[in-house]
Formats: structure tokens, sequence, C-alpha cells
């Protein structure tokens, strides 16, 4: 069930990552950017669950926090031009 699971959070993450490099302008490119960290945050709590280890909750509670901050930076940036 994991590897299913699994499968489909990496097909998620390569249509991201599609969106990601062919997105017609900045904003779509920042959608695509969050929606793949947003998966690998996913992807981080699926595999705790499936390895039954607590650190990797705790890695993905770090990143999710450092993904939203780093996001509201680059939409900072794109939106006035300058930090």
């Amino acid at each position: 069930m994991w590897v299913a699971v699994a499968l489909f959070l990496g097909v998620c993450i390569i249509v991201s990552l599609v969106r990601l490099i062919l997105g017609p302008k900045a904003p779509s490119r920042i959608v695509g950017l969050d929606t793949i960290n947003t998966l690998v945050v996913v992807s981080m709590v699926v595999l705790g669950a499936a390895f039954d280890e607590v650190i990797f909750v705790d890695v993905a509670i770090v990143y999710a926090l450092l993904s939203f901050v780093t996001t509201l930076y680059i939409a900072k940036y794109v939106e006035k031009g300058k930090f």
C-alpha cells in the first residue's frame, strides 16, 4: 500500500515540476514550487508512517515552516521587486 502512495506522490511531484518549468509567468512558477514543497512534506509524513519513525514527521514540520517562509519571501519579491 505504501508503494502505491509513494508512486502517486511521485507522479504529482513530476506534474508540479512540469508546471514549475513551463509556467508562463512567475506566479504560476511560485504555485508550482509551493505545491512541490507541500508534496514533499506529505511524502515525509507518509514515510514516517510507513517506517514507524517519528523523526520523519519532525523533519516534515521543520521543512514545512521553512518552505512557508521561503514562499512568502519569494512572493514579496515578485510583487514588489525587492525584499
